[in-house]
């Protein structure tokens, strides 16, 4: 059997061969070229661009926050300020287990429970930080030991902080404010007013009161600085640095210690005072009873502190002298007499008290505070006595529109425009407002209540101390106001412009037989008399009461069978020297019951501070019979 033998074609392999061959060599200088000419593009065309981004990558732009700016007395006694401190900040996005590494931070540095509630409650607000503190006001023990184990913990570093204190705690709490975090919300604010550059680098901005009022002249001008950073994202070298600019100190009105002295006499009571020199509108106490601890917000509230604040019934979160409303019950009854002698009522005519009023042709009874009445009553005892009846007469004389349109003139119904965002405007009705709200018409009873302070009105203590510095004026009243003159790091200062901003023509004779009715509402026979009792100076004052809930017919106020929440607040309005007054005040004690022996007392210790420069003796507190109620 033959075997067949195959021969292979030399010529022919040899010509695939050198066609492979070729074939590789052109792609071989295809890409060549191909990468010739991308990286003439990147070194010739783009090399600008890379050039920048290498720099980018070696040269880090740090903000440097600006110190915030004080807030001082009108004695420079400093109210907020601030110290240096470290925190432990974890940036979360950088960390693999979050809970792990907080764990493992635990056996370096103290963490408790609140701070890991803290910072969990930061992380769901602050999604856009780079870093969140677990830990503020570290030690140096614990700067050291966290130092020494950097290396295990990427994502966790320490910085050094800036933080704010506010050294009078609740006494200023309403007033101050406090700092809080910045969240998303302020974010959005900040670019709605194209100012979220000067805040790069800043996790604090004013949430309430005079730091939230004030934030931009609080709060300065961001620095920068260059700094050569290493591969790890470490500075090396600072390369250049622009400084920020302190924010500017907010020098205040206010008188600190007549503040402490005011926040104290309230004792136990819930309540409200506002001072304020009737002569420029400068607030000189702002008091909101009970307060809370402005420092707990600085770092972020932990849920504890922050539930007793919400569920407490004294409400201490709420700031009464600029927002509370209530009814100014007969501390009205001054300006309803303005009223009545600018529309002619006679300062001699004279009514019989029988201890209640009737609409004609009513037979419902509008009961004076007097059970038996107070007999015959002129203007000047109604005063001093504050006669319901005499003032419900008065009130269905003028006619709702006419009450509206003079008290008007003192700011009632209005908000004063102090310089503190958040004021409310309280209610001063009329026969269209009725209509505008209710959709009804006015009632004559409706005007009845309206005169001694009850019914629709309302007000705010801020709103009441201003009116009642505008009657000491004689008519002519300021825009209060807290802050006296900002003081700019340069040394330089901006004054405030005051000029008057309301001027009531009242005839003198008028404001005269008002001042001097206020004054014997002090004296023996008035329904302050214990409260004005033995003063080296002459003050003049009305008492009020004002209703939280309504009466039936007939039916006697007892506040000993009223839960607390429901009694009546006493309100006490003053000023004093009364020749020539430097401070006027309005005090609400809530739920204190009678203005004369509740809020006027307060009153007392205050004018006794500021006009003497010393603390009172205790205060009589039994008044004579005739004083010892009103309204």
């Amino acid at each position: 059997m033959s075997r067949r033998v195959e021969l292979k074609n030399h010529q022919r392999e040899i010509y695939y061969f050198r066609l492979r061959l070729m074939l590789s060599l052109g792609l071989v200088l295809v890409m060549l070229v191909i990468l010739l000419l991308r990286f003439t593009y990147l070194q010739l065309i783009k090399h600008d661009h890379f050039e920048t981004m290498a720099e980018s990558n070696r040269i880090a732009v740090v903000p440097i926050v600006p110190n915030r700016g004080l807030i001082l007395d009108r004695n420079g006694v400093v109210l907020a300020r601030n110290y240096s401190g470290y925190t432990l900040e974890i940036a979360s996005r950088k960390v693999a287990n979050l809970e792990a590494t907080i764990n493992e931070l635990s056996t370096l540095v103290d963490i408790q429970p609140k701070d890991r509630k803290r910072f969990k409650k930061l992380l769901a607000e602050s999604r856009n930080f780079d870093t969140l503190p677990i830990r503020n006001r570290l030690s140096d023990e614990e700067v050291a030991r966290f130092a020494a184990q950097r290396y295990r913990f990427p994502g966790v570093e320490i910085k050094a902080r800036l933080f704010r204190e506010y050294p009078y705690g609740q006494g200023t709490s309403h007033l101050i404010g406090y700092i809080g975090r910045i969240n998303e919300k302020d974010v959005d604010q900040l670019k709605e007013d194209d100012i979220a550059s000067n805040y790069l680098g800043s996790d604090y901005i004013g949430k309430t009161g005079l730091e939230q009022s004030y934030e931009k002249e609080l709060h300065g001008t961001t620095g920068f600085e260059q700094v050569e950073v290493d591969a790890g994202g470490r500075a090396v070298r600072a390369l250049s640095r622009s400084a920020p600019k302190s924010g500017n100190t907010l020098v205040l009105t206010l008188d600190a210690k007549l503040q402490e002295v005011a926040e104290q006499a309230f004792g136990a009571y819930r309540g409200a005072l506002v001072a304020i020199d009737p002569n420029n509108g400068d607030i000189l106490a702002f008091v909101s009873k009970p307060g809370y601890d402005p420092n707990l917000f600085i770092d972020g509230i932990d849920t504890e502190n922050w539930e007793a604040l919400n569920s407490s019934l004294d409400v201490p979160l709420n700031n009464r002298a600029l927002r509370g409303q209530y009814p100014p019950g007969s501390t009205i009854k001054p300006f309803m007499a303005l009223a009545g002698l600018y529309n002619k009522r006679s300062p001699s005519y004279t009514i019989g008290d029988p201890g209640y009023y009737t609409l004609p042709g009513n037979r419902h009874q509008y009961r004076d505070w007097k059970k038996g009445g107070h007999g015959s009553v002129d203007m000047f005892k109604s005063i001093v006595i504050s006669c319901d009846t005499y003032y419900y007469g008065l009130a269905t004389e003028l006619g709702i529109d006419k009450i509206h349109g003079y008290l008007s003139q003192f700011g009632f119904g209005k908000k004063t425009g102090v310089d503190m965002e958040g004021e409310v405007s309280g209610l001063l009705p009329s026969q269209q407002w009725k209509m505008n709200r209710h959709k009804q018409i006015w009632y004559p009873g409706d005007t009845v209540s309206v005169g001694i302070g009850q019914g629709y009105n309302l007000v705010t203590p801020l709103q009441l101390a201003s009116a009642t510095a505008t009657l000491a004026n004689g008519g002519v009243g300021y825009k209060p106001h807290f802050v006296k003159h900002i003081e700019r790091p340069s040394g330089n200062a901006s004054e405030r412009e005051n000029a008057p901003s309301i001027d009531i023509h009242i005839d003198p004779q008028h404001i005269d037989l008002v001042k001097r009715a206020m004054e014997a509402v002090t004296k023996p026979g008035g329904t302050a008399a214990g409260a004005g009792s033995g003063a080296p100076y002459r003050m003049a004052g009305k008492t009020g009461t004002a209703q939280v809930i309504g009466m039936k017919q007939g039916e006697k106020y007892d506040e000993k069978k009223i839960s607390e929440y429901f009694r009546d607040h006493a309100w006490f309005i003053a000023f004093a020297p009364v020749e020539k007054p430097t401070i006027a005040l309005a005090v609400l004690a809530e739920n204190g019951g009678h203005g004369g022996s509740t809020a006027a007392p307060i009153a007392r210790k205050v004018l006794d501070y500021y006009l003497l420069g010393k603390l009172p003796l205790p205060l009589q507190t039994v008044v004579e019979k005739e004083g010892a109620e009103d309204d």
